[in-house]
Parts: C-alpha cells; structure tokens; sequence
C-alpha cells in the first residue's frame, strides 16, 4: 500500500497557514478540533462579522481565541479595508499582527467590505513593503458576465493582478492563498522569491464533479479540472518551498450549507483531519501515478506541513511538540456539534490516517 513507510513516523507539529476559527458558538465548537489535525499553529483569517481592520481587534480576538485553548500559536491579521492606512499597518506590526489578508469584493464568506481597486491601497502595500508584514491574497476576481469571468476562471483572471503588484513591491511578501489551478502554480513559480502560495487538503481531492452537486465540497475558489488537481499535488511535493499547508478550513453551520434558504454558504471543514487528508491525498495520487511514491519523503512532508511555511513568515517554534502518523484505522465523523451548531467534515465517513500526539 502506498505510504505504508510512515505508519508510526513522527514529525514535527504541523503548521496550518489559512484557517477561519469564526466567532461565538461556531468557535467554540471549532478550536478543539485544531490540535485533533495534528497542528498547533494556525494563521487566522480576519473575515469575522464586522471584520477585523484594527490591532485592537485583532488583539481582543486573540485573546478570546487564547482563553478557549492557549496550547496553540495563533498568528494575526488584518482585513484589507479603506480604514487601513500606512499608520495602521505599522502600528499593527508593532503589536505583534503579522499580515493583512486582501479579498476582491463579494467573491466569498463575509467579503462584502472588500477590495474594489488595489491602487488605492498602493501606499498601504509600501507600508508593508516596509515594515515586513506580509499580503495574503484571495486570488480571485469577481464574477463579471459582461468580461467572461466566473467562479470556474476567476483564479487564473486575477494572476495579472498578482504580477502587477509584485512588479511594483518586489520586496512585499506576498502569499497567493488556496492555489487550485496549473495557471496559479505556475504563476507563483514565475514570480520572485518574495511571493509563495498555499494549497488545501481539499484541492488535492477535488474537482469541480465533486462539488457540483455536494454543498459540503463547495467552497471559494472552486475546485477545477483533474489536470489542475494534478498541477497542485506535483507543487506540493516539489520541495521548492515555494507552496507550504493552509487549510482554508470553514466551518459553516449545517443549515447554511443545505438549508434551502439563499445561496449555499462556501467552505469545506477540514480542520479536525488536516494532516491526515494530505497523507490521504499523496495516497491517492501514487496510485492515479500523478507522482511516485519515492517522490513523497520526509522532507517533503516537514516542509509542506509547516517547515517551507515557518521560514517565509520567520516563525520559530519554540514548544519542539511532535506527532506520530498512523495509517488508516479512523472513520472521519459525520458531524461536529456545539451549542446551537452542527458542523459537516470533508470526506465524512469515510476512513483517513490517524495522529497521535507524541
């Protein structure tokens, strides 16, 4: 079987680079499920309800992230927004927040405030250029009937974007989250050392088959075409550092995703077995002979699941805490409960990988 080398391999915790923890009850329910992923930091996404746009409320929503499970490094940041300002981002990094996440007006959960024109936000960028605080972009433009985009080729019409900006701040760190495309791949590989990107556990088994009609699969940006999928997986084991985990884990209560009431909510919840679903996916590549199985080492794996990720953001992690990977022998669960909240998995029911804590 493949992988069966790294039954019973310990590596060093994972780190998960894109996370949403939400706020309330769906928090509450959310936050014991990191550590059940095997990670133990997480880079948390600002898009609450209203959005975080100060170090204060940055800051407050650490605290209460702290209270519920102080075991795990939360990193901070900012959503991109017209009180921003050059002031703001260099007070932010003063206390401690460490990047500014962009999302293109209305492409997904809780983006109504955002981006309309990146130009505005030019001195803003050269704040960050500056002060070393790094831009994380939701990649996507949005739907626009009239110039032929939508959700299937939003990615690859925003990566001239992307070019753009890192042609005019080549020393701004730059993240292009939840890569799912050949064209976005590509795009991060062209680009200097200075702008890397992220790749899901869920882009490595889906493609847009999976979620056309499964509102727990759905989720921004979309997934596209098996050679897409193909393009992701071969990044991952690469060994670049170019592309490194961040989950986009979202949790969305269940009524929301196939509540019969508006639009599906957009977001896959894969927190609870996030190392255990890329162990998954690299299974099944090997046998689709997308890659080798040699091609998949332990070096690989440290650098995907939090090394590549750790030195672009200059992170140290100081608690040495490891976890040992176990093959098979675990059902994924059909649901996560809280007060007032139900939560669906990807892939519920069906068996993954295991994690124990060393």
């Amino acid at each position: 079987m493949p992988l069966s080398k790294f039954d019973g391999l310990e590596l060093p915790a994972s780190a998960d680079f894109h996370v949403h923890l939400r706020d309330g009850n769906l928090k509450n329910a959310v936050i014991p499920t990191i550590r059940q992923g095997g990670v133990n930091t997480v880079y948390v996404m600002p898009n609450l309800v209203p959005p975080l746009t100060s170090a204060s409320d940055a800051m407050a929503y650490k605290q209460r992230l702290q209270q519920q499970n102080p075991k795990i490094n939360y990193l901070m940041t900012l959503y991109l927004h017209e009180k921003i300002s050059p002031a703001v981002v260099k007070g932010a990094k003063a206390q401690g927040v460490v990047g500014i996440k962009s999302y293109p007006a209305g492409v997904t959960t809780n983006s109504s405030s955002g981006v309309l024109d990146y130009e505005v936000f030019y001195p803003v960028f050269r704040a960050m250029e500056e002060c070393g605080m790094v831009l994380n972009l939701h990649g996507e433009c949005p739907s626009d009937h009239g110039k032929n985009v939508t959700i299937l080729n939003a990615e690859s019409s925003f990566l001239p974007t992307l070019k753009s900006l890192h042609a005019k701040f080549p020393e701004l760190k730059i993240v292009l989250e939840h890569c799912t495309t050949r064209e976005a791949v590509d795009a991060v590989n062209e680009c200097g050392p200075n702008v890397v990107g992220t790749i899901t556990a869920h882009h490595l088994y889906l493609v847009v088959d999976d979620w056309a009609d499964d509102p727990f699969n759905y989720c921004k940006p979309v997934a596209k075409w098996p050679t897409d999928r193909e393009a992701l997986i071969k990044a991952v084991v690469s060994g670049t550092g170019k592309f490194f985990f961040g989950s986009d884990s979202a949790p969305h209560d269940i009524t929301s995703k196939k509540g019969g009431r508006g639009k599906t909510a957009a977001g896959v919840f894969t927190q609870p077995y996030c190392t255990q679903l890329v162990l998954g996916a690299l299974e099944q590549a090997i046998e689709r002979k997308v890659i080798t199985e040699e091609e998949v080492t332990e070096e690989i794996l440290t650098g995907f699941l939090g090394g590549y990720g750790k030195k672009f953001y200059g992170i140290t992690d100081s608690s040495n805490e490891r976890i040992v990977l176990k093959k098979g022998g675990e059902i994924i669960q059909e649901s996560f409960t809280g007060e007032g909240v139900e939560v669906v998995p990807f892939r519920r029911g069906q068996s993954t990988w295991s994690v124990s804590w060393k």
